[in-house]
């Protein structure tokens, strides 16, 4: 769970200037913007600190205790959204959001599938089709990761949110039914090639179901000349 509170010293910013961001970074410092009730904040915080916060005991569920710069009030956050630089990977941007521990808040949960499919073993693929959850907690029970154990998937199985156990203290909020968390299937080929044999069967079965019915034909008359 994200109980984990880390401590943030951020600094307030007037520029918003895409040039002056640009220095920022180069300074080793992350723009962003933090929220809260009816207002928002643009903050600056060091690349290093955020980097620490971020990937902690909570990863990106961390309770973040926001300090800015020069003041000693401290604003309780959760990271809402964040990006990246498409080439180097780092944080390029943030957005925090202020949020009151003792109400609940929606967050998307990463699956992290456990345990070993019978189904993989036998030579199918494993598939995953949700990689996030949607839930609704409270800041500290947000959990880091969903744990969805797919021990007992064989090739064809189809694994969804109504099959994985409900967690404490924490409502799933995807429809239980139609949303597909993994499914393990028959590799391509091996696939297609069951699709042709079971072609070849059928054509086999009706070219000899069109041909019964003409020998019985061709027997009647023979019958007919006997009497």
């Amino acid at each position: 769970m994200s109980g984990d509170r880390i401590s943030l010293e951020v600094r307030e910013r007037e520029d918003r200037g895409s040039r002056r961001t640009r220095r920022l970074r180069a300074q080793g410092l992350v723009p962003g913007v933090l929220y809260g009730k009816g207002h928002s904040r643009a903050i600056v915080v060091p690349e290093r600190d955020l980097r620490a916060a971020m990937t902690g005991p909570s990863g990106l569920h961390a309770i973040l205790d926001v300090v800015i710069e020069g003041q000693t009030t401290v604003h309780p956050s959760v990271l809402a959204d964040y990006q990246q630089d498409p080439i180097r990977g780092t944080v390029s941007h943030i957005d925090l959001r202020e949020v009151r521990l003792d109400q609940p808040i929606h967050a998307a949960v990463v699956v992290r599938l456990i345990g070993d499919s019978p189904g993989i073993k036998a030579g199918g693929v494993l598939s995953l089709v949700s990689r996030e959850l949607h839930v609704e907690a409270l800041p500290a029970d947000v959990p880091e990761h969903i744990d969805v154990d797919i021990g007992g998937m064989e090739v064809g199985d189809v694994l969804r949110l109504e099959d994985v156990p409900a967690l404490e203290k924490v409502a799933f909020l995807d429809d239980p039914h139609e949303t597909v968390i993994a499914t393990v299937s028959m590799p391509r080929g091996f696939a297609e090639l069951e699709e042709a044999d079971a072609a070849a069967a059928a054509a086999e079965a009706e070219a000899a179901a069109e041909g019964a019915p003409e020998a019985e034909a061709g027997e009647a008359p023979e019958a007919a000349e006997e009497e």
